[in-house]
């Protein structure tokens, strides 16, 4: 079942969200309106599992206005959810956007629990009791920070669950009996390996601010899952997005633009980078979207190098390419300039795209799809060694010190990012330049552009040191 928690901005929903999810993946802040797009997750309380969805908080505005679009975004998650936690605050006592709310929701006539939330201590109770004049029934006198009321929390939400299936079964009677087919060398049973899904891509799509991610993921799944606006900084959370392209699935996560360290000082700002930093470590490839008209600035190559030194996959979304005039000339350039300032993934794909129109979109999914291909790749110890011998005989080891260094034998460790080691005489002098040349080589050798590949050097032991 899904489970909405609403409710106007600063009443404690997502800290309720943190709390039966049990982690912290939505940020809390005393600043009103810090959630502005919606977040799903699983959650559970005591024997009852759910989907649990954070929502923006109401603020009864205009909906031209960014609060009316997080407004609509609200909606969108009340029409899809089975149940409603609406929440209010006991300091704060009901107030006229509570009201308003309240009587929406009431006319969506689905189940409703009550939170009293922010009622800590004796006087709790008692301050809990204004809310039964929102006519949605007893409120529970709860406390999200601190987890008090989660008992009754979960006796109120079990009826309402109970309700629900209730409801549903007294549906399913009513619904017409369709004649099926059963094939006969099935007898009736489900092909499981048919219908078993391909584990989703993690994907986190990353840039600076304003570059169109939110409006790009909205593009890529078909729904106006994001809020979107000229505004700059719309995205404070990342959000995690499901959707199946062809037969893959893709988990997307939509994050907070990244700008650079210096002009990061509010606080809320710093806990909207630390969420995509950590959206990030967690991805398996790494859409880096840039503005065509103003590509490869200096947050953008220090985007870049974040990611490739997190050893992700990556590619390169040129947006807004509807606004570009000389189109295969600025695509020259951009394939040019990721070769040249992005030599830790030298090859990186560039796909130009449009989030507005849809341009480019499925090209930009398949490219994704090759990337992670790549990233996963295995060669074989064999061919790795053959190639080694033959690089190391066209461009030997330089000698340090009037002693020229050998490089014996080489394997790979690990995929996801390439990791090989090098067992080589004296390691701890192989210059850098030389490390770069072999990662390169490997890198066109067995085709894997844009793939970061990490090397380790290693000294072979002497047998006969004893």
């Amino acid at each position: 079942m899904k489970v909405a928690i609403a409710g106007r901005a600063n009443v404690g929903k997502s800290t309720l969200f943190n709390r039966l999810v049990g982690k912290r993946l939505a940020i809390v802040n005393d600043t009103p309106g810090v959630t502005r797009d919606r977040r799903e997750a699983d959650a559970r309380l005591q024997d009852l599992a759910f989907t649990l969805i954070d929502t923006a908080g109401f603020e009864g505005a205009d909906e031209t206005t960014l609060e009316g679009r997080m407004w609509r975004q609200m909606t969108r998650a009340l029409d899809d959810a089975d149940i409603y936690l609406f929440v209010v605050d006991v300091r704060a006592g009901v107030t006229p956007l509570d009201e308003m709310l309240a009587a929406d929701v009431r006319r969506r006539g689905k189940p409703v629990v009550l939170i009293a939330n922010k009622a800590e201590g004796r006087t709790g109770d008692l301050a809990s009791l204004e809310a039964y004049s929102l006519g949605l029934g007893d409120p529970i006198a709860f406390s999200a920070e601190h987890g008090e009321g989660l008992s009754d929390l979960r006796d109120a939400l079990a009826d309402a669950m109970e309700a629900v299936e209730a409801d549903q079964a007294l549906a399913s009677v009513h619904e017409p009996v369709l004649d099926t087919e059963i094939d006969e060398e099935t007898d009736g049973e489900i092909d499981t390996a048919a219908v078993d899904p391909a584990r989703p891509i993690h994907v986190a799509i990353v840039g600076r601010p304003n570059v169109g991610k939110s409006t790009l993921l909205n593009t890529v799944i078909g729904e106006e899952r994001m809020l979107t606006g000229p505004e700059a900084g719309l995205t404070r959370d990342a959000i995690s997005v499901e959707f199946t392209s062809g037969d893959q699935r893709f988990k997307l996560v939509d994050t907070a633009g990244l700008r650079r360290r210096a002009k990061v000082v509010a606080p809320l700002e710093r806990l909207s980078t630390a969420d995509t930093i950590r959206a990030l470590k967690y991805a398996e490839a790494v859409i880096v979207v840039l503005d065509a008209t103003q590509p490869f600035e200096r947050q953008d190559l220090s985007i870049l190098d974040l990611v490739a030194r997190e050893g992700r996959a990556i590619v390169i979304a040129l947006n807004k390419w509807d606004l570009v005039r000389a189109p295969d000339e600025t695509i020259r350039a951009a394939r040019e300039a990721a070769s040249r300032l992005v030599p830790q993934a030298a090859g990186v794909r560039v796909v130009p795209v449009s989030a507005l129109s849809g341009r480019g979109v499925p090209k930009l999914m398949d490219t994704v799809r090759e990337a992670v291909t790549r990233w996963s790749a295995r060669i074989s110890t064999g061919r790795l060694n053959r190639w080694l011998e033959m690089a190391t005989q066209r461009h030997p080891p330089p000698a340090v010190g009037g002693r020229r260094i050998r490089i014996r034998y080489m394997t790979q460790a690990k995929t996801r990012p390439p990791t090989f080691i090098a067992f080589c005489s004296r390691p701890e002098v192989l210059p850098a330049s030389y490390q770069r040349y072999l990662m390169n080589g490997i890198r066109e050798t067995f085709d894997l552009p844009g793939v970061p590949i990490r090397l380790t050097l290693r000294k072979q032991d002497n047998p006969y040191a004893d």
